[in-house]
């Protein structure tokens, strides 16, 4: 378990909001979808301009499919807006369930839908995508943090989403009381953190 002291935590997210420069698309998508919640329309927009963005590397091959998008945000939309009131501190396994089957649902709304990649998906733009519906609950990953937390989703993505959903669950228990940042949910923190420590090795 990879539960970091405070001052180390602290830390990773200054050096985090020092060197990265994409904020911006994170606050905008939040404003979208914020302002457009209940419209899947509208949310799927928003959606892309956070995966057009901060998935891009992934994207470079091709889009996914908008109208798929619209059409799983709208299939799901009960559940998404219990989670969006949800703490990941009370998160249950019963939990698990549901969480693994939207997981499934928009890995397919979110694949490649055009070009030579077609039909490729990124548990990567998944987790980036349920985060931003509800941002206190679902825990973002890339490549090296799920490496790093050795959950990585080469074989059962939904299933190894749900291994680093409940050590990140750890960590924010370990953490809740000695954050104090209200500008920003504690998983985005924890996400900042993750990505300055073993994405970037900025720290």
């Amino acid at each position: 378990m990879k539960i970091p002291r405070i001052n180390e935590f602290i830390r990773g997210c200054n050096e985090f909001e020092r060197h990265e420069k994409r904020e911006a698309m994170y606050q905008v998508a939040t404003f979208l979808i914020n302002n457009s919640w209940g419209k899947p329309y509208d949310m799927a927009n928003g959606l892309g301009v956070l995966l057009l963005t901060w998935n891009q590397a992934f994207y470079r091959y091709g889009f996914f499919d908008f109208d798929k998008l619209e059409a799983c945000i709208e299939k799901n939309l009960t559940k998404l807006a219990d989670f969006r009131k949800r703490n990941i501190c009370n998160y249950s396994i019963d939990d698990g369930v549901y969480i693994k089957k939207l997981f499934k649902d928009f890995l397919q709304a979110t694949q490649i839908a055009t070009g030579k990649m077609r039909g490729i998906r990124s548990p990567v733009a998944v987790a980036k995508a349920l985060h931003l519906l509800a941002p206190e609950f679902f825990p973002i990953w890339d490549d090296k943090i799920s490496r790093a937390y050795n959950c990585y989703y080469n074989i059962d993505p939904s299933g190894q989403y749900i291994n680093f959903f409940e050590i990140t669950k750890e960590i924010a228990d370990k953490l809740k009381h000695s954050v104090n940042r209200t500008d920003k949910t504690l998983i985005k923190l924890i996400d900042q953190y993750n990505y300055s420590k073993y994405t970037k090795e900025w720290i």
